[in-house]
């Protein structure tokens, strides 16, 4: 059985993704910092019929981050799908002005470095199984900078060029590598069947290769 490892797994656009997934035979491996609503939600998706596991690590702890993905890998089986996307802090979104180096740093070890020790955890597997996928969901800040929102708008740019490189190196291994970049709150962008549509978007960036980017509505129509 396939497994999708969810960095930054929550009620919203995680579960959404979990069911998406879970209707297609993965099993879930649910990833965030409180092993409690993890276990909530594991055990609403165990009851409709989804494998599901939580692991507690926060993404800014390298060695917890990549221990919960060994043991999801031991517990569930190989990784060979990731989606990173933990939600940024609050403090990230403060104008340019108010931005410190101390809190840019965090926000590059939270978007990209978080990225580059999850991949560098589940990647070996993908290429021994010679397929995989890993999808980074961000911001509108990954594609156009605003000044009041800094610290994603340097952070983001950081991890969708680690995520770009990895497109290129690793297309011809049978690992697809993309972004989706969503431009607003979910609730907001007026979607016919809410979230459950980026889900379905999530499904099909990894079921077909495509480009490294894509953007889930035109990023004037969207806010962040």
């Amino acid at each position: 059985m396939p497994v999708i490892a969810i960095i930054g797994a929550g009620p919203g656009l995680g579960a959404a993704v979990a069911r998406r997934f879970g209707r297609e035979g993965f099993s879930i491996a649910l990833i965030s910092r409180d092993q409690s609503k993890l276990d909530a939600m594991a055990a609403e998706l165990n009851a409709g019929g989804v494998t599901a596991r939580g692991y507690a690590a926060d993404v800014l702890v390298p060695a917890a981050l990549e221990d919960a993905l060994a043991r999801a890998a031991a517990e569930l089986g190989p990784i060979t799908t990731l989606q990173y996307s933990p939600l940024p802090s609050r403090e990230y979104l403060k104008p340019v002005l108010d931005m410190t180096p101390e809190l840019a740093l965090e926000a590059v070890r939270f978007s990209a470095l978080g990225l580059i020790h999850a991949v560098r955890t589940v990647l070996p597997a993908m290429r021994q199984v010679g397929g995989g996928s890993v999808i980074l969901i961000n911001g509108g800040t990954s594609v156009k900078a605003r000044a009041g929102f800094a610290g994603t708008s340097v952070a983001f740019p950081a991890e969708s060029a680690y995520g770009e490189m990895l497109h290129d190196a690793l297309e011809g291994e049978g690992i697809r590598v993309a972004q989706l970049v969503i431009p607003g709150g979910i609730p907001q962008l007026q979607l016919v069947n809410g979230i459950d549509d980026v889900a379905d978007r999530v499904w099909d960036i990894h079921a077909v290769a495509g480009p490294f980017r894509t953007m889930l509505i035109p990023l004037e129509d969207g806010r962040e």
